[in-house]
């Protein structure tokens, strides 16, 4: 089946939070989706960080809807779906912490555990297989995808670039969620979103993230992926 943007459901209502909105990536993510009129709320273990920084967002350029913040628990439960974009050292204590806010709701993780020595980036061993299925084990009552792992912060960052040309592959067992990640990476000008299989194949995808990061070091670029013939 190629791919179809016209079979994507609607999800411009859904209400997105992004648990870690006050890094990078999880800034990035949510300036783009405010910019695509998405109903957007930034988590932080402190509120206070998270407000600043929905304030931020809201008034960058091209935000067509204010940002809002507040703790991470409150905006988890607040939220249709909930995107998980902290740092790989607190991802286990922080998914741990939202399992009962989490309950019932759907949850993109786009954490990739990593690891840096003299040599460039690496990608770490997990327990249970990757972030994704950390994060799933952990929220047993809960939808758990991999999505958004190579997006690159600095482009999300940059309200110079309009379009982002690239595929964002998605892991999930339940083919709904998928769809869904799916409508909403297409909520981004020039962005897919693309199913890559069941959440055991997100090792795979967390770990191509390493190679992403040693491709812009040495090409001083902002590289990304694109699936060919889909």
């Amino acid at each position: 089946m190629a791919y179809d943007p016209s079979a994507l459901p609607d999800v411009s209502g859904l209400t997105v939070a992004i648990i870690g909105g006050t890094g990078d990536q999880g800034r990035g993510l949510a300036y783009r989706l405010a910019r695509a009129g998405q109903p957007v709320l930034i988590g932080s273990r402190q509120e206070a960080r998270a407000t600043a920084s929905a304030a931020e967002i809201s008034a960058l350029p091209g935000v067509t809807r204010p940002v809002e913040g507040g703790a991470n628990a409150d905006v988890a439960a607040a939220a249709d779906l909930t995107i998980i974009a902290v740092p790989w050292a607190g991802h286990r204590d922080t998914v741990t912490a939202l399992r009962h806010p989490l309950a019932g709701k759907l949850v993109v993780d786009c954490v990739n555990p990593l690891g840096f020595d003299s040599h460039g980036p690496f990608p770490l061993h997990v327990e249970e297989g990757s972030a994704a299925q950390q994060a799933a084990a952990l929220l047993p009552e809960s939808t758990v995808a991999a999505a958004f792992n190579h997006v690159s912060a600095p482009l999300l960052a940059d309200p110079a670039v309009e379009k982002m040309e690239l595929d964002v592959l998605i892991c999930a067992e339940d083919r709904h969620l998928a769809g869904v990640v799916a409508a909403l990476a297409a909520r981004i000008p020039g962005m897919r979103g693309i199913y890559a299989g069941r959440l055991r194949n997100a090792h795979q995808v967390e770990a191509l993230t390493a190679n992403l990061i040693a491709i812009n070091r040495r090409y001083k670029a902002h590289a990304g992926l694109r699936v060919t013939d889909v």
